[in-house]
This record gives C-alpha cells, structure tokens and sequence, in this order.
C-alpha cells in the first residue's frame, strides 16, 4: 500500500506539471460542482435557523457521498494488492493501482491549470485589453473585478497564485498524505463548497456559513506549512527568502481570511512587492509596479514548492503512517 501511494503522489504531480487538467466534462470536481449547484437551490429557505441547518446537512451530505466513492475505488486496489497473484500478475495491479489512483489524486490538484489562467490575464494586460483582463480575473478570485486597474490586475493575479498554491495543491496533498483519495477529494469538495456559497451576501450568508468555516479549519495547518514550504522554494529560484520570513510574520494574519493571508504574505515577501486589496488589506513592503519577472517568479515559487511539498512532507508522512500500521485501518 505504501509503495502505490508513494508513486501515485508522484505520478500525479509530474501528470499535473506536464498536461494540466482534463475538459470540464472529464472532471471529476466539475462533476462535485454540478452536484453542489443542483441542490442548492432546493437548500434554500426564509428562515434564518432553517437555511444555516440545511447549509450543515448540505455539507455532510455531499462530503459523505464524495468520501465514500473516494475510499471505495481507493480499497478496490488495495484489495487487489494483498492478493496473492505471481509476480507479472502483481506488477500490473501495481501499475494499474499507481495509473488510477496517480491520475484521481491529480485531479484534485491544478498546478497547471493556475498557471494557464495566469497566464491568460497576463495575455489580456499585455493587449491593453482590461476589460478581458478583469473578466477572466473574475473566474479565480471572489472580489469585484469591475472596476480594477492594470496594478490591481496583476496584484490579484499574484494573491491568487499563491492562495492558489494551499487551495489547489498542497492542501489535497495534505489530506491524501492521512486518508488517501478520500481525504484528497473531501478537501477539494469542502473548498469548491466554499467557492460556490461561502460568501457573506443576502443570498449565501446563512448557506454557506458552515462550508466557509469547515474550508477554514481543513487549510489551518496547511496554509501555514505551505509558507515554509515557499520559503524554501524562494530560496532555490532566487526570491528573497529572508524578506518573505519577516513579511509572512508581521502580515500573515492582515487578511479576514486566517488562512490565506500567510502564503499571500510570503509570496509578497519573496517577490519584494506590495500586495493591496482595495479596503481589506496591505501586505509586503514594497510596491505595487509589478513586471513579468515577477510574475515568473510567483510561478516558479508555486511548482517548486508542489514539488517540495510532496517531497518533504506527502511521501515522508505516507511512509512514516504506513510502518505504524495505519494504512491498516484508514
């Protein structure tokens, strides 16, 4: 079990780092999104107590479901590998559990995929095009793009980077390093929950709350691991890591969120800039004329420290729990 997991972590990342994510249709978080937006509706209710209630069940249903689904396909290989097959025989369950279970875990993480809209908003600035700018800014960030300027733009651009970096890659490789796919796929359903509904308007306020709060307890010790995490990586790639240590201190907790102001702060350190959000935060010391140097950067930053994380901590814990017995029971 131990062997699959490991190689499965390492399948996924290089899957992600040289192919990005499948169409939608192919997507198996697409597919938590419909679900979650098919029952929404019928979640709702004009009354406060009622609607928080449904929001709680909303929750603990879909998980549910996501999780079974999740552990059952994990099992099935592990079943098959503690059968006692010949050796050919144990080497094609092996690489068809790694195949599988590589491939499921990647879809949980989007290293790529980040790059890519990033890339497009790049793209958009570099036309003078910034009503396209904001309008694909819009599809990976919750604030108003409305009314942004280039600067904001690219400050946006680079705060989602690098929260980006807990929501959509460290943290399902957190999980999968405890509960295999299933803490994997749980993570990623939580935080999609929280995309979809968590926010503080009429419409969501009471429906979401506990999506929102549940997202805020699964990235507590993620987010901040992965800023050491990032501090490393800005060592290997040339950013300021001292600089990112003090900024990630002082400015990490500036945010609503206490959880993503900690890697944004670090990313703001090590690129010696100043991320602002208009009315809600200040984080970093510098300023906020941002180049393209910064912005390969915060990429790089991002896949180095996917691949340290994996390293240092998803595989290293896979190992240690396997020889205490706990893949026995989890």
């Amino acid at each position: 079990m131990m062997l699959i997991l490991v190689l499965s972590v390492a399948f996924a990342i290089t899957l992600d780092l040289l192919l990005g994510d499948p169409k939608n249709k192919y997507h198996p978080t697409a597919w938590i999104g419909m679900l979650i937006g098919r029952l929404v509706p019928s979640a709702k209710s004009y009354n406060m107590q009622s609607e928080k209630l449904r929001g709680i069940l909303l929750v603990v249903l879909i998980t549910t479901f996501v999780a079974a689904l999740a552990y059952f396909i994990g099992h099935a290989f592990v079943y098959l590998d503690n059968l006692n097959f010949g050796v050919i025989s144990k080497a094609l369950v092996l690489t068809a559990s790694v195949l599988a279970i590589g491939v499921l875990l990647k879809t949980t993480i989007a290293i790529k995929g980040m790059q890519k809209h990033a890339l497009q908003i790049m793209d958009s600035l570099s036309k003078n095009d910034l009503d396209e700018a904001r309008t694909r800014l819009s599809m990976i960030v919750k604030r108003n793009t409305k009314n942004l300027d280039r600067q904001h733009i690219l400050s946006a651009t680079l705060e989602s980077i690098s929260e980006n970096i807990v929501d959509g890659i460290t943290g399902p490789l957190f999980y999968f390093a405890f509960f295999g796919l299933a803490g994997a796929f749980v993570y990623r359903t939580v935080n999609t929950m929280d995309s979809m509904i968590g926010y503080k308007t009429d419409l969501f306020r009471n429906l979401g709350w506990f999506g929102a709060n549940c997202d805020k307890v699964l990235n507590f010790v993620p987010s901040r691991l992965t800023s050491m995490m990032m501090i490393l990586a800005s060592i290997i790639v040339g950013g300021d890591w001292r600089n990112s240590v003090q900024v990630m201190r002082r400015d990490g907790s500036k945010t609503e969120s206490p959880n993503a102001g900690f890697p944004m702060a670090t990313m703001a350190g090590a690129l010696g800039v100043r991320f602002e959000k208009l009315d809600h935060y200040v984080l970093g010391d510098g300023n906020t004329e941002f180049t393209e140097k910064h912005f390969k950067t915060a990429i790089s930053i991002m896949r180095v420290t996917s691949v340290l994380f994996a390293m240092l901590f998803t595989i290293p814990t896979i190992v240690v729990l396997s020889y205490l017995g706990w893949w026995n029971f989890a």
